[in-house]
């Protein structure tokens, strides 16, 4: 059978001379892997329990922030089924204000919007449902 060796007990004397005593094996102490994970902000696997998503994303802000900068031609149909067009000037939580060209300006409560979208999203959409050698409305009739 072969012998164990056992470490140094404090009793001994080492062997060099003013060298500090050795006690045994180091124990290595570090973090548990999820205490290091939840440090570097990598989140957990997905059978943990899941994070609550934000109430707020900001989305609707950003949105209509750009279209106001950039003064974008919006079409806007309400639930009715009516259409307004024209830009939005401003906005709060509960109205939008649409300036129009031929028309007066209006306050458009958010809650009778059905939804809204750009007229340039509009023509592109008109010009893929034209079927192929058919002349453009746009320009010229044709006659010449």
């Amino acid at each position: 059978m072969a012998s164990v060796k056992k470490p140094p007990t404090p009793a001994e004397p080492s062997a060099a001379a003013g060298a500090p005593e050795e006690l045994g094996p180091r124990k290595l102490i570090r973090p548990s892997l999820a205490r290091v994970l939840r440090d570097q902000g990598v989140a957990r696997a997905p059978s943990s329990r899941r994070m609550v998503p934000p109430e707020q994303t900001n989305a609707e802000a950003y949105y209509y922030l750009k279209q106001m900068q950039s003064k974008t031609p919006i079409v806007v149909r309400l639930v009715d089924g009516e259409e307004l067009r024209g830009w939005i000037e401003w906005y709060d939580k509960d109205v939008i204000k649409l300036n129009r060209e031929h028309g007066p300006n209006l306050l458009i409560p958010k809650r009778s919007i059905k939804y809204l979208f750009k007229e340039e999203e509009e023509r592109q959409h008109k010009r893929k449902l034209r079927p192929p050698g058919m002349p453009s409305s746009e320009g010229s009739s044709g006659a010449g």
